[in-house]
């Protein structure tokens, strides 16, 4: 299996701390662990937090 490997310059220290601030405050108001929250922002693509909140709740219906 081939991993794409995301370019470190690409994305700036300060957005990252800004992507994880986000990360652990969905995780916190849904309930989730932080590590859902990053699988789900992987697999769609976008850390929107419309999109992401939209999957939240997919899986929670789910169970």
């Amino acid at each position: 299996m081939v991993q794409n490997k995301v370019n470190a310059e690409s994305t700036s220290p300060a957005a990252a701390v800004d992507i994880e601030d986000e990360v652990l405050y969905l995780a916190k108001r849904h309930r989730v662990s932080p590590a859902i929250v990053r699988e789900i922002i992987r697999r769609a693509g976008s850390s929107e937090r419309g999109a992401v909140e939209r999957e939240i709740q997919k899986g929670k219906a789910r169970r």
